[in-house]
């Protein structure tokens, strides 16, 4: 297993050494791409769908400045939307200093499922309500045209967890016509069960990995479905020593696939699809 772990390191040491790139603007991005963004140990990515700007998850109230940086640098002045995965704070936690910044928001999307007591307590409720954003809720089966032949599906959740929001987490197929992304917010084995038991994936391009790469979510049984041609990883090491998990890791590697983790660049991992094929890049501050 060291051996193994090892190997990912190097690997990953690989990938920020060659591919790297100092910086890449928002006029150079290909049609179809997504900046998982340095946010610690939370998620946040941006995607750049021909013009068509989303943004899935808002990492962490103290991550919030490295986001509307990135925003900044990429000259993104508006979203079409802000899909939040659950209703976890390393997600949703920047989502209030989004909405109070000048940046336009279209609409925000969340889950109809959730693990909060009432709507009341849901926190993109309360944040959207006081901030007066569009919301939308999404459900499992809905679909959301996103331009230029680009569409999110809705694979999950399917049943709502009461005790664990986790597995409330909304897993979206996002289909475009240079290739697919899944993005599986916090996704945990009881939820990837399900949704495997009910043939919701196949194989994609680009996974994002589920629950930051912990050994409680991304089975065997699901890698070798989706064998993604790159997998990334959001996390911090230094703020969750167990991320990335080894096993996960190299399930990952044993499927073929190219493991990049957000923490290993200033600011983030840049994935591109192109034609069906998947590269990546270590974006690192000019």
């Amino acid at each position: 297993m060291r051996t193994i772990k090892r190997l990912a390191i190097i690997l990953m040491a690989l990938l920020v050494a060659l591919c790297a790139a100092l910086w890449v603007p928002a006029a150079a991005q290909a049609e179809v791409s997504a900046l998982f963004i340095n946010v610690g140990k939370a998620d946040s990515a941006l995607l750049f769908l021909g013009e068509r700007r989303y943004l899935v998850d808002t990492g962490t109230k103290d991550s919030y400045d490295q986001l509307e940086s990135v925003l900044r640098a990429f000259e993104v002045t508006r979203l079409d939307g802000v899909i939040l995965t659950h209703t976890d704070k390393d997600h949703v936690g920047g989502l209030n200093q989004l909405l109070k910044s000048d940046i336009e928001v279209d609409r925000v999307y969340a889950g109809t499922l959730h693990s909060e007591k009432s709507l009341e307590d849901h926190p993109v409720y309360k944040t959207t309500q006081k901030r007066g954003a569009a919301l939308s809720w999404l459900s499992a089966g809905d679909e959301l045209e996103a331009g230029q032949g680009c569409t999110f599906w809705v694979l999950g959740p399917l049943t709502q967890d009461n005790d664990k929001e986790n597995n409330n987490s909304l897993v979206l197929l996002l289909t475009t016509p240079e290739g697919d992304m899944l993005l599986t917010g916090d996704m945990e084995l009881p939820e990837e069960a399900e949704l495997l038991a009910a043939g919701a994936f196949s194989q994609v391009d680009v996974l994002k990995v589920a629950h930051h790469g912990q050994d409680d979510a991304t089975s065997e049984a699901f890698v070798n479905i989706v064998r993604p041609q790159w997998a990334v990883i959001s996390t911090s090491t230094a703020e969750k020593p167990s991320t990335p998990d080894d096993g996960v890791v190299e399930s990952l590697l044993r499927a073929g696939a190219g493991v990049a983790v957000t923490q290993d660049a200033q600011v983030g991992i840049l994935i591109t699809l192109s034609g069906g094929v998947a590269t990546a890049q270590s974006v690192q501050w000019p």
